[in-house]
């Protein structure tokens, strides 16, 4: 493994792109440590660590504590992941030809409707950073000491103008990781938000333990519990279900073609992490459009709903990200067209019919595999809730978050893997053979 690493640096291509990746990460937390001027730090850390169980706590995490320090990128990605879903949902339910005609354009077209993505979040980014403003200066804190003090005109126009730049910053961030680095640029964004979190909570696990307000063995039996759900998560994003395919022999000319045995793979959980990252962001919708009236009777209903991690609250977290997995693999994966290219190339399913029963075969496949992913996704995202409640953990321990920081890791390992194979160089990733059969076994 630690060989692997090292080849990485030996490809000219790979290094930039590894580096370039680390450098607008750096960039990135660089600007999440500067604070927005006016406010008052002690009683933000005080509002952020009453609210640490909340939504609100939540998406402090998700933001790497950009929003626990009101810096200039307190809004993430957000905005723009909101974009996106708003743009895949009217693509996906065809509401306006005229996206449906531009996904069809192919490179021309996909540019096109990332222009369309970039104007959404500009605005939705306009309209968030505002509510976000007026809730962080009316929110009442522990002490009654206002995080604001007299908010006046100016200070509402700069912050909301400061906080929309950091998101577009943040988003061009992304797009260039995605184009020039290595991985999907928003999802390591997130990733290294989440992950710069980790170092301070084991620190405060110690003090806790120091101060024996949690025993060893109950450290011992969450650090445990951690392991074995990481296994988990790895073992589900990783597997799949793979589909014979058989190809028939074919004469051109004098040669034969075909004849050969593969299979299709279908992943268990085909969506990975975007669906967990849809379904927080969707989330965060009317806690947004509650921030700009936080005294109101129903933005308290909606306050109250969202920060009381009760059954409701988890069953509805739970059906979002069920439905986005299913969302995003009706988006992803047309089964019509791959038995239509299955049946070109004179590939069939042993057993099936090709055309439309290859095509209801493959849904019918798929729609059994999603629903078993997207639940366990969802039972790993509600844990949090159900550790604090059963075994009063005295932290926060991040299901979403784990599930987010395991899926972007494989897909980026996935990535680097390619590309050192590509050029001859020994992946993670190294074969064994037994009885003649070849697999992949870990360094």
């Amino acid at each position: 493994m630690i060989r692997s690493f090292s080849d990485i640096f030996q490809v000219t291509e790979l290094r930039r792109k590894v580096l370039f990746t680390l450098g607008c990460l750096a960039a990135y937390r660089l600007g999440a440590s500067v604070p927005i001027p006016g406010i008052n730090a002690e009683a933000l850390r005080s509002l952020f660590e009453a609210q640490r169980n909340s939504l609100l706590g939540f998406l402090n995490i998700f933001s790497g504590g950009a929003l626990g320090r009101f810096s200039i990128f307190s809004m993430g990605v957000m905005p723009y992941i909101n974009a996106s879903i708003i743009m895949s949902l009217l693509q996906g339910a065809h509401v306006l030809p005229y996206l449906d005609r531009l996904a069809k354009e192919g490179e021309l077209g996909r540019k096109k409707i990332n222009q369309w993505t970039r104007y959404l979040t500009l605005f939705l980014a306009s309209f968030q950073s505002f509510g976000l403003t007026i809730a962080i200066s009316k929110m009442p804190t522990p002490g009654n000491v206002p995080v604001v003090e007299n908010p006046t005109v100016g200070f509402y126009l700069l912050t909301v103008l400061t906080l929309t730049a950091g998101t577009i910053l943040v988003m061009w961030l992304g797009e260039q990781m995605t184009e020039f680095g290595i991985g999907n640029g928003i999802s390591l964004i997130i990733f290294a938000g989440i992950v710069e979190g980790i170092p301070s909570a084991l620190v405060g696990l110690v003090g806790l333990l120091r101060l024996e307000e949690i025993s060893l063995l109950m450290v011992l039996f969450l650090v445990a519990v951690m392991l074995v759900i990481t296994g988990l998560v790895v073992w589900v994003e990783t597997g799949q279900r793979r589909i014979p395919v058989q190809y028939a022999k074919r004469v051109v000319g004098r040669k034969m073609y075909g004849g050969a045995s593969t299979f299709l793979p279908l992943k268990v959980d085909q969506s990975g992490v975007i669906a967990v990252i849809f379904a927080v962001s969707l989330m965060a919708v009317p806690l947004t459009f509650a921030q700009f009236s936080p005294e109101a009777p129903w933005a308290q209903k909606v306050f109250s709903f969202l920060n009381s991690g009760g059954i409701l609250y988890q069953i509805f977290y739970m059906g979002m990200i069920v439905f986005f997995c299913y969302f995003y693999n009706s988006v992803s994966i047309n089964p019509n067209d791959l038995a239509e290219n299955m049946r070109k190339w004179g590939g069939f399913i042993p057993g099936i019919r090709p055309g439309d029963s290859t095509a209801n075969y493959i849904q019918w496949i798929l729609e059994r595999i999603t629903l078993g992913g997207a639940i366990f996704v969802a039972l790993i995202a509600v844990l949090p809730d159900s550790m604090r409640q059963s075994l009063n953990a005295p932290f926060f321990f991040g299901g979403t978050s784990l599930l987010i920081v395991v899926g972007v890791a494989l897909d980026t390992i996935g990535q680097l893997e390619a590309h050192l194979i590509m050029r001859n160089y020994e992946g993670f990733l190294k074969k064994g053979r037994i009885k003649g059969r070849w697999f992949n076994v870990g360094t």
